[in-house]
């Protein structure tokens, strides 16, 4: 998953009414947050990225 994917995932819970909190991403979507940490320096930076923070 690249860093364009991560934040089209992270739009997608967004527009879905899904959750951002980084603890329930964490459990329900281990890959995304995986990747997220992986190109941004923090989930939140990975958010604000996505323009939802």
């Amino acid at each position: 998953m690249g860093s364009d994917e991560v934040i089209s995932r992270i739009k997608q819970l967004q527009s879905g009414g899904g959750t951002v909190n980084k603890k329930q991403v964490k459990q329900q979507d281990p890959e995304l947050m995986r990747s997220a940490l992986y190109y941004f320096p923090s989930w939140e930076h990975a958010v604000k990225n996505a323009g939802q923070l």
